[in-house]
């Protein structure tokens, strides 16, 4: 007689299941670790198995490590972002204090010619005024 397959048990879902194994064992993986991570690791005097599963103190200390990793790169954003906004505001405050001097100096220009205009004015008022007495001093007959 040819052996039979095992049974294969039907999912909640109605699909059907994989037949059991004989000797049921958790699929190891590799454990995948940046060199950030295994730099942080050994400063901490941690070293962790190769595969998966991990311990719960070996996933605390893992989530802890990878923790300060997203932290330490947040810091580094968050600095550059900072020089970077800082940049601007000394670039915008080195134009604004470049438009301030033109403005300073046009206001110097505009004086000067507004007392040359207020000086020929003033002569041409004289000018007039002298030939005005000088025209009333005439007399009709």
């Amino acid at each position: 007689e040819s052996p039979q397959p095992p049974p294969r048990s039907v999912s909640p879902c109605g699909g059907r299941t994989p037949p059991a194994r004989a000797h049921a064992r958790p699929i190891s993986r590799q454990l995948r670790l940046t060199e950030e991570e295994k730099r942080l690791l050994a400063q901490e005097g941690v070293t962790l198995p190769g595969t998966l599963p991990l311990t719960q103190a070996e996933e605390r200390i893992l989530k802890k490590v990878r923790r300060k990793i997203r932290n330490k790169q947040s810091a580094q954003d968050s600095r550059r972002r900072k020089k970077e906004y800082l940049d601007g505001l000394e670039s915008r405050a080195a134009a604004c204090s470049a438009q301030n001097q033109e403005l300073r100096k046009k206001i110097q220009e505009l004086e000067k010619r507004n007392g040359s205009l207020l000086q020929q004015l003033q002569a041409l008022i004289k000018r007039t005024s002298n030939k005005a007495a000088q025209t009333s001093t005439c007399v009709l007959v």
